[in-house]
């Protein structure tokens, strides 16, 4: 099979994680053919919002992108993206990898739905005065039941358990409606075992009782405070991708575009020592989302499993390049997909063979 994906260029590390993704890319039994856009700060401030149309138009024209991070300014691309794309539910699946540096002793699988518009993210806020201000926070329930949905479906598949949480009891409009809609849905799937909890609660939990927890649907800041958290327990910001969906009005993935959950990393860009475990991840979960299922599951416990055998970038105690630890990813994908072989990795600004 043959795809063309959007391929969301940015800044800092991002030419180097795009370089490992074509060393791995090119070991795949799968063609990707890479349509590139530059959504780096220097073009950004170039082009202004035209560079969002073309990333837009590429999108719906590809219906899956792949982004690497970029910088935030004076406005976040992922921000700008989300909106123009109508993404209602973040993704982000977060476990423990034996091996990897951890303070954290215990192990944990969490997939963490985050419904992807609303809360208080999406008002900047205004001043009033010089002594006060003020933002305010929106929930809709059309994204809260496509995040419920989604996050019962996934949960239905893995034979999984949801928990909700929420702090309804103190914001009583606006979590009381995602704790309403979450409960509809949840009727539609008795077969999902489903509990409530307060979110602050939550945090707690996890972290006492990490194993407690499965598929966890949340609105929007409580799912970014939570990501962030379960990265940082399990050793590195370095390890988590998400994906973010739209969706048809009958419930089907409509556009979806998958980034690993770090940053730019300007103190290392450049000097080929970066990890690119949550490109790699990220580049499973698109592959997985296009229906290639199994070439997914091998390029993602071909790179788990070097880590658990312990070859590893700087940043999780290891001593591989970028370039190094991205061929190790290659070779072991060709030792177990033995269809895989040399392909072309194309993009419009030219091609890279093997």
């Amino acid at each position: 099979m043959k795809y063309t994906i959007t391929e969301l260029m940015g800044d800092g590390i991002a030419p180097e994680l795009a370089a490992a993704v074509r060393i791995v890319a090119e070991r795949l039994p799968t063609t990707l053919e890479f349509e590139r856009v530059d959504l780096s700060l220097l073009n950004r401030e170039l082009r202004g919002l035209s560079i969002y149309d073309e990333a837009v138009e590429s999108m719906r024209r590809n219906r899956f992108a792949l982004k690497y991070p970029t910088i935030t300014s004076t406005s976040s691309p992922n921000t700008i993206l989300r909106k123009r794309c109508n993404f209602s539910v973040i993704h982000r699946p977060v476990a423990t990898i034996p091996g990897v540096p951890s303070n954290f002793r215990q192990e944990f699988d969490l997939a963490i739905i985050r419904v992807a518009r609303g809360g208080t993210y999406d008002d900047p806020g205004r001043a009033i005065g010089t002594e006060a201000a003020v933002s305010l926070r929106i929930v809709e329930r059309q994204p809260c039941w496509e995040a419920a949905r989604y996050a019962f479906m996934l949960a239905r598949r893995s034979g999984r358990s949801v928990t909700s949480a929420s702090k309804r009891t103190i914001q009583a409009a606006t979590d009381g409606l995602f704790a309403k809609v979450v409960e509809e849905v949840a009727q539609s799937f008795p077969d999902v075992v489903h509990q409530e909890e307060l979110f602050d609660a939550l945090l707690a939990k996890i972290i006492m009782h990490p194993r407690r927890y499965a598929v966890i649907l949340v609105l929007n800041e409580y799912g970014d405070f939570l990501s962030d958290m379960a990265c940082g327990l399990a050793g590195s910001m370095g390890i988590g991708a998400s994906s973010n969906l739209s969706f048809t009005p009958d419930g089907h993935v409509d556009l979806a575009m998958f980034d690993p959950a770090g940053g730019t990393a300007p103190d290392i860009a450049g000097k080929n020592v970066c990890n690119p475990t949550a490109i790699f991840l990220a580049l499973a979960m698109l592959l997985f989302e296009l229906g290639e299922r199994e070439v997914a599951r091998v390029l993602k416990t071909s790179t788990l499993d070097l880590l658990r055998e312990g070859s590893r970038t700087a940043d999780l105690g290891g001593n591989l390049s970028t370039t190094e630890f991205s061929e190790a990813v290659a070779e072991r994908i060709t030792l177990r997909l033995p269809l895989g072989g040399q392909q072309e990795a194309v993009t419009n600004g030219g091609t890279v063979t093997a």
